[in-house]
């Protein structure tokens, strides 16, 4: 098994726009403290069919002016004609947004057609074409397999064309398999894939939640992680510190195989990144590139 060729580190957040006061308080309150890490960005989703769009634009202004970190938004073409996608291009243009997060998006219910640009990779050409290398792009990578492709040699080869067309950098879906992660690497790099993918962590916090969301998209929870957060019941302490100390070991194996950083997936809650962040010796205002990873050891 290879390392991933070196690269700086980069560390970034997760976050979905806000769709109550209440929950806007919350996002405020988790984008202040975890902009204390220093990460190189916040990412923040983009609803099927571009259904947040206006609070995805929203949230990646205030987390600039609050916080001082680029806010890198989502955008998707499921849905969408060419015409409204460069709409939305040449607002974050105007707001000097530099990067992107280019997926092509779950079909919202109701909706008759795809649209002219149908993959991702179509949407990051398309960009191209129309704005050079203005933007920064970031694309979807899945070492557990993307949910619809019927194979892995298929799913690389879209992988790979969404690299061709353009892609700077990759974020994985995130996974609990560091092997997926490293095996994924080595297949990227037999097609001469050579751009950095960051793999994509998510603290559990909640089950039931997990669940939902894995079978969703695809990730694969390992059986002992299943059972012991089922055998925790509503026991939320325990499955947080248990599901701290896991993502801490997969964040650590991953940093010491040679990823490129980590993606967390913070569900707009900052306290299990910080704990995973501090078990890792990343302290607040952090130099990525001096963190020595130390982790906990999941019991």
């Amino acid at each position: 098994m290879k390392t991933q060729k070196k690269y700086p580190a980069k560390y970034s957040f997760e976050f979905f726009p806000p769709r109550t006061p209440e929950a806007a308080g919350k996002l405020q309150m988790a984008q202040e403290r975890l902009a204390k890490f220093n990460p190189d960005f916040f990412s923040v989703t983009f609803g099927a069919g571009g259904t947040t769009r206006d609070r995805t634009m929203e949230t990646v202004l205030d987390i600039r002016e609050k916080t001082g970190i680029e806010g890198v938004p989502h955008i998707s073409c499921i849905g969408y004609g060419t015409d409204h996608i460069k709409e939305i291009l040449n607002t974050y243009k105007e707001k000097d947004i530099k990067s992107l997060v280019v997926l092509r998006g779950d079909m919202p219910s109701g909706t008759a057609g795809m649209g002219p640009l149908r993959y991702a990779n179509e949407l990051v050409e398309f960009i191209r074409k129309e704005y050079g290398d203005y933007f920064h792009i970031e694309v979807a990578a899945y070492p557990e397999v993307h949910p619809q492709a019927p194979s892995v040699k298929h799913d690389l080869q879209n992988f790979k064309r969404k690299v061709d067309a353009g892609a700077d950098t990759a974020i994985t879906q995130y996974f609990y398999n560091a092997e997926a992660y490293f095996r994924f690497i080595d297949d990227c790099e037999k097609l001469g894939i050579d751009i950095p993918i960051v793999p994509g962590v998510m603290p559990i916090i909640n089950c039931t939640q997990l669940v939902r969301f894995s079978e969703a998209c695809g990730a694969e929870i390992p059986r002992f992680i299943l059972k012991r957060l089922r055998d925790f019941g509503d026991d939320r302490v325990s499955i947080r510190e248990f599901g701290i100390d896991v993502t801490t070991q997969l964040a650590e194996t991953l940093l010491e195989g040679g990823a490129p950083g980590m993606h967390i997936y913070t569900l707009n809650q900052p306290e299990a990144s910080e704990a995973i962040l501090k078990n890792l010796g990343i302290d607040k205002n952090r130099n990525a590139k001096e963190a020595k990873p130390k982790a906990a050891k999941a019991g």
